[in-house]
């Protein structure tokens, strides 16, 4: 019996990681907020709503609901002109839809992100399910999106594998 295999999306599938911290810093600049490596890595992999908390803990911020909008406009400019998915991930994805094995994405970004990085970059042909880190209760590295993902495919998530970047994910899978 094969495996499912259920991937993360950012810095997996997609080279999106820069343009996203890149929109971050944008959008946190009028703030005084600058965004240390350190942040990077300790956030990476974590939801939108987690890396605003961290930032607002530390910053006057308008609340989140005021903040998204602003940070989501800048993150989609930067995907639609920028993005790519990386070349060993369309390769691997063909290889396993051509094999017909199951495969799932379990990503913290947004639907609408998650959404837009997958279209655009013609990945969301390979996938039966696809969630989103807002569609579940707890982010990475909770795993609840990886159960998430199993459910929708239908499968018994311990024979799931998993394959992530992120410390906050691979906790999750």
């Amino acid at each position: 019996m094969s495996r499912p295999i259920v991937f993360d999306c950012d810095g997996v599938l997609v080279d999106s990681e820069e343009l996203a911290w890149s929109a971050w810093r944008d959008a946190l600049a009028p703030y005084g907020v600058g965004i240390s490596d350190d942040e990077v890595a300790e956030l990476s992999g974590r939801t939108e709503k987690d890396a605003f908390a961290h930032f607002a803990a530390r910053a006057d911020l308008p609340p989140y609901e005021g903040f998204w909008p602003l940070l989501a406009d800048r993150v989609h400019a930067l995907f639609e002109q920028y993005l790519e998915a990386f070349e060993d991930a369309t390769d691997t994805l063909e290889i396993l839809h051509k094999q017909g094995r199951t495969i799932a994405v379990a990503s913290s970004s947004p639907r609408d992100r998650l959404d837009l990085s997958l279209h655009s970059t013609g990945l969301d042909r390979f996938f039966e399910v696809v969630v989103a880190g807002d569609e579940v209760a707890n982010g990475k590295p909770a795993p609840d999106i990886y159960l998430a993902a199993a459910a929708g495919l239908g499968v018994d998530p311990t024979i799931c594998v998993a394959v992530e970047d992120a410390p906050a994910g691979i906790a999750a899978g």
